[in-house]
């Protein structure tokens, strides 16, 4: 039955969810810078701040099609002037305007010298080599002077931006063609458990299809972590000691467990970790699904090695490492710690009373007519149940000692899905 009193004290050793991002996060940072072409450096975080190589434009370039003159020929209309040639991108006209003579341009060519206005087509008469200008235009207009967007030697990105789509457009456009990145960190994900076989394979008795670790590599890499699947380690000691000091061999920022995590004799990663070393900062969490998470590190050859040990129940590991292990590859990567950002909506139904967990409750969502965010949970939040999970559109996340809530009731939501 739930405690409802806010006073009681935690059970020794639950950490608190929040408390335990900030233990996770606490000094972790960067591991390093990479030189990578430009074009594959899309989502990487830049580690220098970024200057431009080049003005852009790098010359006076028309805005529109139309005639490029000098304006004090059309200071009376219609003015009649003689056509001596065109300026497209890339092809520019390398004569100078004259008075009474016009240069057929087109947008983003080249301003030819002379010429100080261009008059956009729809407001000229051309016949054979003759355009009329029939429409007053203002001195400089439809011209994109060099240097409007940017100038050689501006910094235009800051160090610590992420490369999105229109940033690398930027950065090439600065004349970049390789840019200094924070390093991908290194992600191994270790599955453990007897019971366990790989998709596609049959099922003895007691067994069961390992699904965790692909769930775990595909959020580590959306993360931008350069992730490895370690397998499968049987239920022994050694099998996972030596697993466990071959990711460390190689390199390992983070090593994720899966399963094994709680106190049964068959969970061996808390004895294992102790054997080889690891410092622990907590082993359970105040949170449902996920109670049984280990944070653990070790210092390897100067460099620090961090464990986030995951419960083996499919929801429960999805949580937690929702909750974990993306916002430490994040900050690892380069990018700012943050935790996962609950959005507000209403309860379509009752909801009890909250112990001293946070619950993390599979809903399903819809907008109300008012724009308001509906859910509504299911009613069995069985940790094993992947299925339930895949129909549920968030996560309502209830604070520990939460009260009994009703219909229309505020909560706080993690969206699995946009709605």
């Amino acid at each position: 039955m739930a405690n409802n009193d806010p006073d009681s004290v935690l059970h020794p050793g639950l950490v608190p969810a929040g408390q335990a991002l900030e233990i996770v996060l606490e000094g972790a940072g960067p591991g390093g810078t990479e030189r990578v072409p430009v074009a594959e450096a899309a989502f990487r975080v830049l580690a220098d701040d970024l200057a431009s190589l080049r003005t852009q434009p790098p010359f006076d370039a028309s805005a529109m099609d139309g005639y490029a003159v000098r304006h004090s020929d059309i200071a009376e209309l219609p003015a009649n002037l003689q056509i001596i040639g065109q300026s497209a991108a890339g092809h520019p006209f390398s004569s100078v305007v004259a008075p009474g003579q016009a240069v057929r341009i087109f947008t983003g060519a080249p301003v030819p010298d002379g010429a100080d206005t261009v008059v956009i087509q729809e407001n000229t008469e051309a016949k054979d080599d003759t355009v009329t200008v029939t429409s007053e235009t203002g001195a400089g207009r439809n011209i994109r002077k060099a240097g409007l967007d940017f100038r050689e030697g501006d910094i235009l990105i800051p160090r610590g931006s992420q490369l999105l789509p229109h940033t690398l457009a930027l950065a090439a456009s600065m004349n970049h063609a390789s840019l200094t990145v924070y390093r991908r960190p290194k992600v191994f994900v270790i599955t453990t458990g007897d019971e366990l076989v790989l998709p596609g394979n049959a099922l003895r008795p007691g067994q069961i299809i390992a699904s965790n670790s692909l769930a775990l590599m595909a959020l580590a890499r959306e993360a931008g972590a350069d992730a490895m699947d370690l397998g499968i380690a049987p239920d022994t000691r050694e099998a996972l000691s030596r697993i466990v000091d071959k990711a460390m061999a190689a390199g390992a920022d983070l090593i994720v467990t899966s399963g094994g995590a709680s106190v049964g004799d068959h969970d061996l990663v808390k004895p294992v970790l102790e054997e080889l070393g690891f410092t622990f900062s907590f082993v359970k969490v105040a949170m449902r699904p996920g109670k049984p998470v280990i944070f653990a590190w070790r210092d390897v050859g100067g460099k620090r090695v961090r464990l986030l040990g995951l419960p083996g129940n499919p929801v429960s590991s999805l949580v937690a490492s929702s909750l974990f292990v993306r916002p430490l590859i994040r900050v690892l990567g380069g990018h700012p710690a943050e935790a996962a950002r609950p959005i507000p909506a209403v309860l379509g139904g009752p909801m009890p009373a909250n112990d001293q967990r946070q619950d993390h409750v599979r809903a399903t969502a819809r907008r109300l007519e008012n724009g308001t965010l509906e859910v509504a949970p299911f009613s069995v939040q069985d940790s094993s149940m992947l299925a339930t999970l895949q129909k549920s559109d968030c996560l309502i996340v209830r604070p520990p000692f939460a009260p009994e809530a009703g219909a229309g009731d505020s909560v706080s939501v993690l969206l699995l899905r946009p709605i």
